[in-house]
């Protein structure tokens, strides 16, 4: 979702790539749902891992309460977002969950524009 994001509030500013320690191969059709009330089409992206990503080099690390699963991965700028993994979640807390990302993408791309 914070790739979705990204993409949305972000596009011409930022080349976002997201990935996951343990992917499942698909996109939870949660999320799907979740990101089409927001306008956004989530079934043409893929569940990938980090070695599918790439090794950058990246601006911008930002990871979601992964703790130690989180491999590191060099990058000027890092940040944790301790976020619950949304996946199990009820219906509202995971748009919660969907909110807050989104509000952190946000943020973030404020930062990057005042960089750069």
């Amino acid at each position: 979702m914070a790739e979705a994001f990204a993409r949305m509030h972000g596009a011409g500013l930022v080349q976002p790539a997201s990935a996951g320690s343990r992917p499942s191969g698909r996109i939870n059709p949660k999320a799907i749902a979740a990101m089409a009330e927001k306008g956004y089409d989530l079934t043409t992206h893929e569940s990938k891992s980090l070695d599918q990503v790439g090794a950058g080099p990246w601006d911008y690390v930002v990871t979601m309460g992964c703790g130690d699963e989180c491999p590191w991965i060099p990058a000027p700028a890092r940040l944790d977002w301790d976020l619950p993994d949304p996946k199990d979640l009820p219906e509202m807390e995971f748009r919660a969950v969907r909110d807050d990302i989104e509000q952190r993408v946000i943020d973030l791309l404020a930062t990057i524009g005042r960089k750069n």
